[in-house]
C-alpha cells in the first residue's frame, strides 16, 4: 500500500497531524531544501526532519508548526507540532490524492 507520491522530483504525503498534505523536494536538479529518500513507498523513510509552519491571524490560533521524523512508513511527530498528535508516533496513511 502506498503511502507517498512522487512526482517530478516531488515527494508527497498526507499528514495525520496537521491534515495537510507535505510536498518535498527530493530531487538533487533542484535547488535546496532536499531531503533523502529511501525510495520505499510503502514504508518511506525522509531525511532530515520536516519542520512546516504557517501563521494564520490570532484569532484563527496564530503560528500553527507541524515538526516530524518520517521512518520505515511511521511519521514521528515532536513535541513543539501544534496540533494532537504531538508527542505520539502512528503509521502514515496510505496516498489517496488525486494529484498522481
Amino acid at each position: 500500500m502506498k503511502k507517498v507520491n512522487v512526482n517530478r522530483g516531488l515527494l508527497s504525503f498526507h499528514c495525520p497531524g496537521c491534515g495537510w498534505d507535505h510536498d518535498l523536494n527530493i530531487s538533487p536538479e533542484r535547488p535546496r531544501p532536499r531531503w533523502e529518500f529511501n525510495g520505499d513507498l510503502e514504508k518511506p523513510t525522509l531525511k532530515p526532519s520536516i519542520n512546516a509552519t504557517v501563521e494564520y491571524p490570532a484569532h484563527r490560533g496564530g503560528l500553527q508548526r507541524c515538526h516530524s521524523f518520517v521512518t520505515d512508513g511511521r511519521i514521528q511527530f515532536l513535541a513543539d507540532c501544534t496540533h494532537d498528535l504531538a508527542g505520539f508516533t502512528v503509521d502514515l496513511p496510505r496516498w489517496t490524492s488525486g494529484s498522481e
